[in-house]
């Protein structure tokens, strides 16, 4: 930042010589004017320029607070909730403006957007931006051939007010109206001057002769004037690769415009005589300062002489008027997204040399000067600005960074498109290798929701492998076929049969497999996994029609629960019915078991076991 400043001020030194290039052939000796304001400068842009350190310093403390409070337990940056590909946080993480609000456009603008928001263009429309007003005042100074004096010498001085829209992100207009009041006064004594002096007696050196002596003078000028500028103007601060926004902007700018000028001469004292500078000032060889004090006891307060001037077009009260472009450059400051404070250095290079009121320079030794081939103004001001909200609208774009969409999409992606994401599964058993417990189930193996084997029984061995799928929770612990230890009755091994039968004592439901069905959370309906379930036994129940199954729920300890266990049963039996053409009275209908409230087991039925298929619900009244 400081590099940026020193950088600044020497564009302004630099400046300040091209004037004196551009609008004549002497050294510009004002009173060690620009010195002067060149200190001034320097110090209030390094008063601007420290302040930038320390809201860095802020941010970063600010984002550091902020990052230590998104760390989990293992130490690690937690993610945004809501960045999930399925499901995205819509909400705006970025410091400029949403630019997927439509209200941020106008209508003519419409098409553009709504191209953007259909992936048809890549490119948002511009916003509609804020016109930003201003009142300022500053020195206001001819650089001619008499010295000019500051304001904080009794000098002249400057008001103005502005309009600036912006063009784009760079480029922006502004409109300037200047009201300006120079002063000039020599502080060395001068024998090379012209009219008005030479109309009331004063003899300069051209026209001096042995008989008549030159007489030496202090010229004394006001020159009033109005002018108006229209600048284009630039500024590349608001782009930032890595800040969200700056508070310090510099600009440039080129400016055309008019200059109506005026200029008068103290050339007479308060009784219209000729002045005796020679009793005056009694020490010329003084400083400029106490030589301008002399002067100013001894002269009157009064400017009655219109000076000359190049007889041009006549406007504003007889004004001369002159074209004018100008070039200028400062630095803006913003307080907020309403206000901000301007310094500005302008130079305006009207192709005049009668601005002052003479073509005569300061004398070189004893030599009169020619002067001046054009004089030129210069004006420093301090501005106040206001940026005039209307509608839906965002800052002047100067102040915007265009890069702020781009990061924040990348970072939080609202619009971009994204592919649909493959999780790996490397078993093929329908649950991804992030969720499953059992990575290796081999191929066409039913699992549950954990990708584990189903074990009916949960006697520890998968029904896959279970010689005996149903084992009684008191014949466990099995061996390793999933046997377990109670003895078979006798000739129970003996008996054979399709078991259609009516009047066969055997288990009907022999070949129909038990399963575990879970639902999703606070959810009744039936998911394509528990349906490809589902499918297998209602094949199983159409190759057994004497076959009954048990639909147990679980849930217990409370209404609610007993109620969505209730709800679990009841959407499976008429999912069967409805999609499989299962009668409903092939089931029995059991709720409010204490496993999970989330989970159903299925079962095929003992023989004789009692159980009703309708079963009125528990707790109707709760949702």
């Amino acid at each position: 930042m400081l590099v940026i400043t020193l950088c600044s001020l020497f564009f302004a030194r630099l400046g300040y010589t091209f004037a004196c290039i551009v609008c004549g052939n002497l050294p510009c000796k004002s009173e060690n004017m620009f010195d002067r304001k060149f200190l001034l400068i320097t110090g209030i842009a390094m008063c601007l320029a420290a302040s930038l350190p320390a809201q860095e310093k802020k941010a970063k403390k600010g984002d550091e607070k902020g990052d230590s409070k998104t760390e989990n337990a293992s130490g690690q940056a937690a993610k945004p909730a809501g960045l999930q590909w399925a499901n995205r946080d819509m909400t705006y993480h970025g410091k400029g403006y949403d630019i997927m609000d439509s209200a941020y456009y106008p209508k003519f603008r419409s098409k553009q957007y709504h191209q953007y928001m259909e992936h048809q263009e890549a490119f948002p429309p511009k916003p509609r931006n804020m016109w930003e007003v201003g009142v300022g005042g500053g020195t206001f100074n001819v650089i001619g051939n008499i010295p000019s004096v500051m304001l904080w010498s009794k000098g002249g001085g400057g008001l103005s007010v502005n309009v600036r829209k912006s063009i784009g992100y760079i480029f922006s207009l502004r409109m300037q109206y200047i009201y300006g009041v120079a002063k000039n006064m020599d502080y060395q004594k001068t024998y090379g001057y012209d009219g008005p002096y030479t109309r009331f007696g004063y003899v300069p050196a051209q026209l001096a002769t042995g008989a008549i002596s030159a007489n030496p003078i202090y010229r004394s000028t006001r020159m009033e004037s109005s002018m108006l500028n229209l600048d284009m103007m630039f500024n590349a601060g608001n782009i930032s690769f890595h800040r969200d926004r700056n508070k310090l902007a510099f600009f440039g700018y080129l400016g055309l415009g008019g200059l109506a000028y005026k200029t008068w001469a103290n050339s007479l004292n308060d009784k219209f005589e000729k002045y005796d500078f020679n009793t005056i000032v009694k020490k010329p060889d003084e400083k400029p300062k106490n030589v301008r004090k002399e002067l100013r006891s001894g002269m009157d307060k009064s400017y009655e002489t219109p000076a000359q001037n190049t007889g041009n077009t006549k406007v504003l009260d007889k004004k001369t008027l002159s074209f004018a472009p100008s070039i200028g450059f400062g630095a803006q400051y913003k307080f907020n997204k309403q206000f901000n404070i301007q310094l500005e250095e302008r130079f305006v290079f009207p192709r005049d040399p009668w601005l002052d009121g003479t073509r005569f320079g300061p004398m070189l030794g004893t030599q009169v000067s020619s002067g001046r081939t054009n004089d030129a103004v210069n004006y420093f001001s301090v501005s106040i600005n206001y940026n005039i909200k209307y509608k839906k609208s965002v800052e002047p774009l100067y102040w915007m960074n265009p890069l702020d969409h781009g990061y924040n999409e990348l970072s939080y992606p609202r619009h971009m498109i994204l592919p649909n994401p493959v999780l790996p599964d490397k078993d093929e058993d329908g649950v991804t290798d992030q969720f499953d417990k059992c990575p290796k189930t081999p191929a066409g193996i039913k699992v549950d929701a954990n990708g584990c084997p189903l074990d009916t029984d949960h006697d520890g061995v998968p029904d896959y492998l279970d010689k005996q799928l149903i084992t009684p929770t008191e014949c466990q612990p099995v061996d390793a076929d999933g046997v377990g230890n109670c003895p078979c009755p006798d000739g129970c091994r003996d008996i054979v049969g399709n078991g259609n039968d009516k009047t066969d004592k055997r288990n009907p439901c022999g070949t129909i497999g038990a399963c575990t069905l879970l639902f999703p959370e606070s959810s009744k309906k039936i998911n394509k996994g528990m349906d490809l379930q589902l499918a297998t036994m209602a094949g199983q129940m159409q190759a057994n029609p004497l076959c009954k199954v048990v639909i147990t729920g679980g849930g217990s300890g409370s209404k609610a629960k007993e109620q969505r266990s209730w709800e679990h049963v009841n959407a499976i039996i008429e999912h069967m019915g409805d999609k499989y053409s299962i009668p409903r009275d092939r089931f029995i209908f059991k709720y409010g078991d204490s496993d999970n409230e989330n989970m159903v087991q299925c079962r095929p039925a003992d023989v004789d076991e009692p159980g009703d298929a309708n079963v009125p619900p528990p707790h109707p009244d709760i949702k």
